[in-house]
């Protein structure tokens, strides 16, 4: 009896690699499930392993333990299936809309990186911005020399900046939480990785809610920009490639500041489940249960979409997805419960409206935040894309 009641709680929780988490802390354990599958898939295995000493509900375990074994590898299955067609997808939304792609001569997905790390990457924190009551800092990863962009070799294989310096291409990052809470630190391993693959990376801080709203983190990103600039030389930046990286809030800053800014430096974003379209995400809020969706556009925007429309329109990146949008990568699992995929899903049609460069990843199995874990299923998909898409759009 014991092994029936862990094999039916082990049952109900793979369901989270198929279904939509009901409940807060429910989808930190899908994020768990998804992302490190064979963990859940081997506890399920012994527990059916079991079934073969065990007496009473022997038949009705082993069932119930078979199917949750093939629910917890069903990430991982998929992820083989979708890696097949990521290569053609890219080269498909790119080589007919502009250069063709660069991907890293490397497989989309393996198996065995499941159960590798990414090694830490040291980083320089600095001040980029002073304001009359905070100083905003970054973390800046540079890359070593060994990589395949490295410094020993950027001005030959790579150009140079605007000014003549040798450099290098830079990702700025730009954290989540919802625009009040999280920092610079947050899932540093793809910061990790793009450094030991020759990026300069710039994980920043910015100003947050409720104290601080819209337009201010999209006026710190223009500040880290120009501190950057300013301080090309000794950071080795190419200061004509920059491309801006979000995750969920900061997905919705980056897209905005790369819509709006029309600044010439940045040459793409990439849009890790961000929200797109504030009226539409107002109108239809996340399940309560997991947020309070209403309250935090409220804290960031500084009021109720009836108060002021005109101001969730004006912080939309979908409303600034015209001609003159930069390329763009959206990467969205389709069990997203904090922000809807919806939001991707127009933000692709807008920008395929207007013939925009761009690719949308769509991960069926993955929820808000499933790249915490870089070599699980989803976080090799979207690594491979995020860089071929870097490859793509600098060279």
């Amino acid at each position: 009896m014991p092994r029936l009641i862990l094999i039916i709680i082990f049952f109900f929780i793979s369901l989270l690699g198929v279904c939509k988490a009901p409940a807060y802390y429910l989808w930190l354990l899908a994020i768990v499930v998804t992302e490190y599958p064979l963990i859940f898939a081997g506890i399920s295995t012994i527990l059916t392993a079991w079934g073969f000493w065990a007496g009473r509900y022997q038949m009705a375990g082993t069932v119930i333990g078979v199917i949750s074994i093939l629910l917890y590898l069903s990430p991982i299955i998929r992820a083989q299936l979708l890696s097949e067609d990521l290569r053609e997808g890219m080269s498909a939304s790119f080589t007919g809309n502009g250069t063709p792609p660069v991907f890293p001569g490397r497989k989309v997905f393996s198996f065995g990186k499941l159960f590798t790390g990414v090694p830490a990457v040291g980083y320089q924190t600095r001040t980029y911005a002073k304001y009359a009551d905070v100083e905003l800092t970054l973390d800046y990863y540079a890359p070593p020399k060994s990589s395949p962009r490295g410094r020993t070799s950027e001005a030959s294989r790579f150009g140079s900046s605007l000014s003549g310096r040798p450099g290098g291409v830079c990702v700025i990052v730009i954290h989540g939480g919802s625009w009040s809470s999280g920092d610079s630190k947050q899932l540093p391993e793809l910061n990790y990785y793009l450094a030991g693959r020759g990026y300069n990376v710039a994980a920043i801080n910015y100003r947050m809610a409720p104290k601080y709203q819209t337009p201010a983190p999209v006026e710190d990103v223009k500040q880290a920009l120009d501190y950057l600039t300013k301080h090309a030389e000794e950071l080795h930046i190419d200061t004509s490639k920059f491309v801006l990286l979000g995750r969920s809030a900061g997905a919705q800053i980056a897209l905005l500041a790369a819509y709006t800014l029309h600044d010439k430096r940045i040459k793409g974003v990439v849009d890790f489940y961000g929200p797109a379209d504030m009226v539409w995400g107002y109108s239809v809020p996340s399940n309560p249960l997991i947020m309070d969706s209403r309250k935090v556009m409220e804290n960031y925007i500084g009021c109720t979409y009836q108060q002021g429309q005109a101001k969730y329109v004006a912080c939309s990146p979908l409303e600034f997805a015209d001609t003159a949008a930069v390329p763009t990568l959206i990467i969205h699992g389709d069990n997203d419960v904090l922000v809807s995929p919806e939001h991707s899903r127009r933000l692709n049609l807008k920008l395929q409206q207007h013939n925009i460069r761009h690719y949308w990843l769509k991960l069926p199995w993955a929820t808000h935040g499933f790249d915490y874990n870089l070599n699980g299923p989803g976080g090799q998909l979207s690594t491979f894309a995020v860089e071929t898409f870097l490859n793509t759009i600098t060279q």
